[in-house]
């Protein structure tokens, strides 16, 4: 491994753009990750409460998970959001039939969710830890194109990944890789359709119905607040695969859509794996926690996708007398959205290799993208 891939350009034209903050009304505290619907765009806030918005931007709409939402006609450079407080005692016994919601969305989603071919401006970021310390970092611009907006399993299983998704990297604003406190890089050369998977919100669907299918699966759903359009209901499977997965939901009941959703599959019951790098070195890893992330919008009438990601904690690799536990991240936010056909994209990255390895096609666009306090000081690392 290369103790420094590469480092990005300066960061000038980001110290000058106009900013905003989204807190905590309570406490003050940043709110990372809330969600910033524009009129042309989306944006989300980094873990210091920042998103690069300009202050001629009107009609904004401030969310975040366990907060009321905000409107606001103008631009404000201090959002402060009201957390929404959940009386449990009056509703814990409130009981949602949770397979029934999954079912129906499953057997509708080309109903409920945009499904016709799309083309979205993307801000991608990747971070990985080893032993807490973040030794990895990429954040960049991309193209995504899709031509249903869903994981066809056909396709996949056939590995024509480019039928149902097309990823064109553009700008690579920051990446950088210094050498872990391990010497040993697990490699491997898997690659399944659950990856490419991963990115949809269809593929998910059915992966959460193979376990509430399961006839000794217990599972649990209670609504915990209902404002008359939009419930959040906390879930709770436990299949006899040795899954546990806990999440919460957030649901149209008018449009019969989930609007949010992020489940966490607890997996540290399964049994340590052997494995092989690509240089025939073999290695164990226990796995740990793997939370994965959806959030919709609705515009112009259909409902689009504006956050995907997945998040991995408590991997621990056994290798000789080593011992590593890894955590990493990947978060896709869909910036803008713009129907397509089934072409696809001119230049795309191919799948058969890391996406870091594909060169870019720059593009000039508004950016996107704040760092959180950390990560600066990570790319200040010499």
């Amino acid at each position: 491994m290369k103790r420094i891939f590469i480092l990005f350009s300066v960061v000038s034209t980001l110290l000058s753009a106009q900013k905003i903050q989204v807190i905590d009304a309570e406490n003050n505290k940043p709110i990372g990750n809330a969600r910033i619907i524009l009129d042309n765009r989306v944006v989300y806030t980094n873990d210091d409460g920042f998103a690069p918005v300009e202050s001629t931007e009107k009609n904004l709409e401030v969310s975040a998970t366990g907060f009321t939402k905000q409107n606001l006609n103008t631009f404000t450079a201090l959002v402060k959001l009201k957390p929404s407080f959940k009386d449990i005692e009056e509703v814990k016994m409130v009981n949602v039939d949770i397979k029934t919601i999954f079912e129906d969305i499953f057997k509708n989603y080309y109903k409920r969710y945009f499904d016709d071919p799309s083309l979205y401006d993307i801000t991608l970021k990747q971070r990985a830890f080893d032993n807490d310390k973040l030794h990895f970092m990429v954040i960049a611009e991309a193209k995504l194109w899709s031509k249903s907006n869903t994981y066809n399993f056909k396709d996949g299983f056939r590995k024509n990944y480019d039928d149902i998704l097309q990823i064109q990297l553009n700008n690579v604003k920051y990446l950088k890789n210094i050498k872990s406190d391990s010497i040993f890089s697990q490699k491997t050369d898997e690659f399944s359709h659950e990856i490419v998977g991963n990115f949809f919100f269809n593929f998910e669907i059915y992966r959460t119905l193979l376990n509430l299918r399961n006839k000794t699966t217990k599972f649990s759903g209670n609504l915990i607040s209902d404002d008359g359009e939009e419930q959040i209901i906390s879930c709770k499977i436990k299949s006899n695969y040795g899954i546990n997965i806990s999440g919460e939901i957030k649901y149209n009941k008018k449009d019969k859509v989930i609007t949010s959703y992020e489940f966490t599959y607890l997996q540290g019951d399964f049994p340590t794996q052997k494995k092989v790098t690509t240089d025939g070195k073999e290695f164990s890893r226990k796995l740990g926690n793997a939370t994965i992330k959806f959030e919709f919008y609705k515009k112009d009438g259909v409902y689009l996708p504006s956050l995907n990601s997945l998040n991995t904690d408590n991997f621990v690799i056994f290798y000789e007398d080593q011992v590593h536990t890894k955590k990493a991240s990947r978060e896709i936010v869909y910036n803008s959205f713009s129907k397509s056909d089934k072409k696809g994209l001119e230049s795309k990255i191919d799948f058969n290799k890391s996406i870091w390895e594909n060169i870019p096609v720059k593009e000039d666009k508004e950016t996107t993208i704040l760092l959180s306090k950390e990560e600066q000081e990570f790319i200040n690392q010499k």
